[in-house]
């Protein structure tokens, strides 16, 4: 958890327009459930001021500041509350020393007195009884961020830490300098007597520039940034580990693979008495929460112990990915994928194991038009996925909804559990690592889209996240392609407010459908081949270097991320008079070419916008559809609307962009944190390690 980061001069220009104090604290009642006090609040205005202000004095304005900090994730897990670390200070070494970090108790206290005699570690405070020295408290931080599983570890680093009573003087607070006070890298005491030599202090331990490339790599190491799905996938061939899992992830996988254990039969020992129980796992979550992780890591360590396992989503475009990309050239890895709609005849005998992924998009019943009336489901979908297996795990984000025939919900789930006699166990997830980690972002951009009755505000850049609003199409493509030609994953996505036409000819030409003036692109290819131009078929589209050349929708683009992504909001969705106003568009025949265009705007997705979709629905969906949009990058999301009245709203919301100076570009990280993404894998059948027995590894996994 972190509350905020910034460099110093940022937060200084954040709270000269009051938009501080009111960010800390949306940001602490999400993750502390309460609100927090105004003890917090008046520390919070006061005290990070003061800090930010003697950086900047000192010519250190650049220093990033990591606001009300938790070490790692596990934090989460000690009894009671998380030690949270009122300022964790990051830049470089000015001699080169590596990343300089300096660990900050910021404290009002005006005085103290000694409690005991022979030692210091007890002082007394007025109105507010016994403490602690603040050194005690940053040596428990020290030790966290610099042991064996603390962010710091394997880094080159030069870290300390000090208490600052900007309130006090030395006088007033003797018993905290005195020589019998606790001593360390961590345990410097300032007053403001001692402001002066704090700022000499400051230009000692930082550089003057390098700050948010040195918070980067460190946000990193702390797991705040994650390996994207694919890349993780390919890294971890031949090991049983896909991912590693932080906080409720790790436990969510963990129960889910001992209650498998329990369950289900040793393939080595089966029992003499089969155990006939059922249990449906159900865990639920927004994007980004992991549920794919944990999905993906489970699956490897049910199959590590020799159980059947599928892993089904109602997702082309992830199966796809999943297929082609990560398992190319295996056709054991890729037949282990597949969809909902592939159960309606049930295995013989049934998998172990179920994982249903993206289960937002179950379907009342499987048909297919192309099907024989033979073929068609005939029971809920729901029914023929528990027909499936002994154990079902479903992972569902019920704001993820896109299509009206998408009915798969909480209830739904439940009651067919119950039908089933079914042991039902839930799960939630909080903690979200898309979009840099921000749930601030995620709440924003909700409130924004009117996903939550939230009123929207003015974008607080938080450091993790980063947006903004393009004047055109054309440079919201030259944003984006710039950060890919950088080294950036980066996509451009729209929403479905143009007709889309198949691939033409015996070339496989395709039309460039989506037209904002005289900028015209192609919707990504509608086809399983290859196309004009090395065109990637739709499933792979996500994935393939010549992907930035045509444009995804919701359906090619869910379930999957970017470290840039640019959005177009089209015509389905406008801002007027202070509301979102929803329209369905109608299209016409080009009297020349026979290809359809935009007759009247707005959406053009022939299921959202059929007739039988009522308007209040028809909003939900298309809200929807664009939250799914805005969150699939993990660095910056580049919007643009092609309405200028929306266009100007989004600005008002987003503010402008240099006057914060966290554009995340690729040229601007650190080297080590610009990790390559993985090229798909050569043909070939991938080794497998088998574990011996099943359940949950230790804790020590590898990636992320």
């Amino acid at each position: 958890m972190l509350l905020l980061r910034l460099a110093a001069r940022d937060l200084l220009t954040l709270n000269s327009r009051r938009r501080m104090v009111p960010h800390l604290a949306a940001r602490w009642r999400h993750f502390r459930g309460a609100d927090a006090s105004l003890s917090e609040r008046s520390a919070w205005a006061e005290s990070l001021v003061h800090l930010a202000g003697d950086l900047v004095a000192a010519g250190r304005g650049n220093v990033e500041m990591i606001v009300e900090c938790a070490a790692t994730l596990d934090e989460a897990d000690r009894p009671g509350d998380p030690r949270l670390i009122d300022v964790v200070l990051v830049g470089h070494h000015p001699e080169g020393k590596g990343l300089a970090v300096q660990l900050v108790e910021l404290k009002r206290w005006s005085m103290v007195t000694r409690v005991e005699r022979a030692t210091a570690d007890l002082v007394h405070v007025p109105g507010m009884g016994r403490k602690r020295h603040p050194a005690l408290q940053l040596r428990e931080y020290y030790e966290a961020f610099t042991g064996n599983r603390g962010p710091l570890n394997g880094l080159d680093f030069e870290c300390g830490g000090f208490a600052y009573l900007h309130n006090a003087s030395d006088a007033s607070v003797g018993p905290l300098i005195d020589v019998d006070a606790p001593t360390g890298a961590y345990a410097g005491v300032y007053t403001n007597d001692r402001r002066e030599q704090l700022i000499s202090d400051l230009r000692k331990h930082f550089a003057g520039e390098g700050g948010a490339s040195a918070a980067e790599l460190l946000l990193q190491n702390m797991g705040l940034r994650n390996t994207p799905l694919l890349d993780a996938m390919i890294r971890s061939r031949g090991e049983d580990t896909v991912f590693t899992l932080r906080g409720r992830q790790k436990r969510v996988a963990e129960q889910i693979l001992d209650t498998a254990s329990k369950v289900l039969p040793d393939p080595r020992r089966p029992a003499l008495v089969p155990d006939e129980r059922r249990v449906v796992f159900l865990v639920t979550g927004g994007a980004g929460t992991g549920k794919s992780a944990i999905g993906l890591q489970i699956k490897a360590e049910l199959e590590a112990g020799g159980h059947t396992v599928k892993y089904a989503s109602g997702s082309r475009a992830f199966n796809g990915a999943m297929q082609e990309h990560v398992g190319y050239g295996d056709r054991e890895f890729k037949e282990s994928f597949t969809y909902f709609s592939n159960f309606v005849t049930p295995p013989d005998p049934p998998l172990d194991v179920l994982i249903c992924d993206e289960a937002h998009r179950l379907r009342e019943r499987t048909t297919n038009r192309f099907w024989k009336p033979e073929q068609q489901g005939t029971k809920p979908q729901v029914d023929e996925l528990l027909d499936a297996s002994r154990l079902t795990v479903f992972f569902l984000d019920e704001g993820q909804t896109v299509r009206p025939n998408e009915v798969g919900t909480t209830d739904l789930i439940k009651d067919a559990a119950q039908r089933y006699g079914a042991t039902l166990l839930r799960y939630g997830l909080r903690e979200q690592f898309r979009c840099g980690g921000s749930d601030a972002y995620i709440r924003w951009a909700r409130a924004v889209l009117g996903v939550t009755d939230e009123e929207p505000e003015q974008w607080t850049p938080d450091g993790l996240m980063h947006v903004e609003v393009a004047d055109s199409p054309e440079e919201l493509e030259r944003i984006v392609r710039t950060e890919a030609l950088a080294g950036a994953s980066a996509r451009l996505v729209a929403g479905y407010c143009w007709p889309w036409t198949k691939p033409l000819g015996k070339e496989r030409r395709l039309e460039n459908d989506v037209r904002i003036g005289d900028w015209h692109r192609p919707w990504n290819a509608d086809s399983d081949a290859f196309c004009e131009n090395g065109a990637p078929p739709c499933k792979i589209w996500s994935v393939h270097e010549k992907g930035l050349d045509q444009i995804g929708c919701v359906y090619t683009a869910q379930g999957l991320e970017w470290d840039w992504c640019g959005v177009i909001m089209g015509d389905d969705m406008v801002r007027r008079d202070g509301r979102w106003v929803f329209r369905r568009g109608k299209e016409r025949k080009d009297p020349e070419t026979g290809v359809k265009r935009v007759a009247v705007p707005g959406s053009f997705d022939p299921k959202v916008r059929a007739g039988s979709v009522d308007d209040q629905e028809f909003a939900r969906l298309i809200r929807h559809a664009y939250h799914v949009l805005v969150t699939r990058a993990s660095r910056a999301t580049v919007l643009y609307s092609t309405d200028e009245e929306t266009r100007s709203y989004l600005k008002d919301l987003v503010g402008e962009v240099h006057v914060h100076g966290l554009r995340p570009t690729w040229e601007s990280l650190p080297e080590e944190a610009r990790v390559p993404h993985q090229p798909r894998p050569r043909r070939g059948r991938r080794s497998r390690t088998k574990r011996q027995g099943s359940g949950p590894q230790s804790s020590g996994l590898h990636l992320f």
